[in-house]
């Protein structure tokens, strides 16, 4: 199934890189195929124009592609090509731009960039002046990251395995393991690290000879798959944990084993720790614990991937309601962009049939539900709480299910602005 969807991502190429589907392609615009009723009627206009159907299919498959992949490269998007699979695992440009910025602060000139998909990073390495070879397995997303690397002309693209590539000359690499696989029905995480491609085995092993290594990884990243000697930073946007960036050799920071940045609209903030990983910090009542107060909080996933509770209370105030549960809560309203903060309306025990007695006292028709540390499905709790809701139902609440010792609660709260 595999080899089937990648011989049709190669044949639709190719019909895109003849003079006629190069020129219709890029008289396109993305927004035309941005849903699938206008993906349908572009393809029916195109075919009424006189085009031919393949081309017309390929046309509008990658516009489609394109479309989608503004979220994650702006308006250069629109001149680059993807494939499903490149698309979904490419790093947005924001954070391409960062992994470069590492390699320039270290002073390195010659990086392979090992199974580069369609290049993004590779194009950021690029564009800080370095001298780049990305290197990919797949002949089409090869032929993909040439077309998209072509304005660069310190970037050049080999078809070759990363795995067996020399690396003589370079003095830094940069790897994005591929982490999914793909078939007719369309891609599937792999969350194994040594059933990446290539493992995070080989990884080490480049960092074991003295070469400057990044990778990039999973968010879901276990925290025992971590190698000892790299700086591990977990990276979110606008609330999204997008990667954990291992660092190894002159890219690591000295003084820092683990990492979480913070990305959004306050801008960038980083949180770190020159400690190794300690789930047992908070159970050893290192960390400080209390009751639930006037105003809770949910600190931004990079922040619990990183086991940097304890830092963040250190610094933004607060206490845990559980030690083994991430929700912290104060007295007062507390400001950090590193969590989401809630002000406590009532906490009531979670019963299901009492909870929608009070949606149906309070006339709820829009209820947002969070959870930690319980076994509840918010979509399916809120279809049973607002079943049987009538027109007068226009008041909008946030739950907030957790559990405090052997207590399952359902904590009623207001968003902080």
């Amino acid at each position: 199934m595999a080899n089937q969807s990648s011989e049709a991502a190669a044949s639709q190429l190719a019909i895109l890189l003849t003079p006629e589907g190069w020129e219709l392609l890029n008289s396109v615009d993305p927004s035309a195929a941005g849903t699938k009723e206008a993906a349908l009627n572009l393809n029916l206009s195109l075919r009424k124009a006189g085009h031919p159907v393949e081309l017309v299919t390929a046309v509008v498959q990658q516009a489609q592609l394109r479309s989608k992949a503004r979220t994650k490269f702006g308006p250069f998007a629109d001149r680059m090509v993807f494939t499903p699979a490149g698309l979904e695992q490419a790093t947005r440009l924001k954070l391409a731009g960062l992994h470069a910025q590492r390699f320039t602060r270290a002073g390195i000139k010659k990086v392979a960039d090992l199974g580069c998909g369609i290049g993004a990073d590779s194009l950021a390495l690029a564009s800080a002046e370095i001298d780049v070879t990305a290197v990919e397995l797949d002949e089409t997303t090869a032929a993909a990251a040439t077309l998209n690397l072509m304005p660069w002309p310190t970037a050049r693209v080999i078809n070759a395995d990363a795995t067996t590539f020399e690396l003589t000359g370079f003095d830094g690499v940069w790897l994005d393991p591929a982490r999914r696989t793909t078939d007719t029905s369309g891609t599937s995480r792999i969350f194994d690290p040594e059933a990446f491609s290539p493992p995070l085995s080989f990884v080490e092993s480049l960092a074991d000879q003295g070469l400057a290594v990044g990778v990039k990884m999973g968010p879901g990243l276990p925290h025992a798959a971590v190698p000892a000697n790299c700086e591990v930073q977990w990276v979110s946007i606008n609330g999204d944990v997008t990667e954990a960036a291992l660092w190894f050799g002159t890219l690591a920071r000295k003084g820092i084993r683990r990492a979480a940045l913070v990305i959004g609209a306050h801008g960038a903030v980083e949180l770190t720790s020159d400690a190794d990983f300690d789930p047992d910090a908070a159970l050893r009542g290192e960390v400080p614990l209390g009751k639930i107060d006037s105003y809770i909080y949910e600190p931004d996933g990079a922040v619990i991937r990183a086991g940097l509770i304890a830092e963040l209370l250190e610094s933004a105030g607060g206490h845990l309601i559980d030690p083994h549960i991430a929700y912290f809560s104060s007295a007062d309203a507390l400001s950090t962009p590193l969590a989401r903060g809630y002000k406590v309306v009532a906490v009531h025990p979670y019963h299901v049939k009492n909870l929608r007695s009070w949606v149906k006292a309070q006339k709820i028709g829009v209820l947002d539900i969070k959870k930690r540390g319980m076994d509840v499905t918010p979509e399916e709790l809120r279809k049973i709480l607002l079943a049987g809701s009538g027109r007068e139902a226009k008041n909008k609440a946030t739950l907030i299910l957790t559990r405090v010792g052997e207590q399952r609660l359902a904590i009623e709260v207001e968003p902080l602005n």
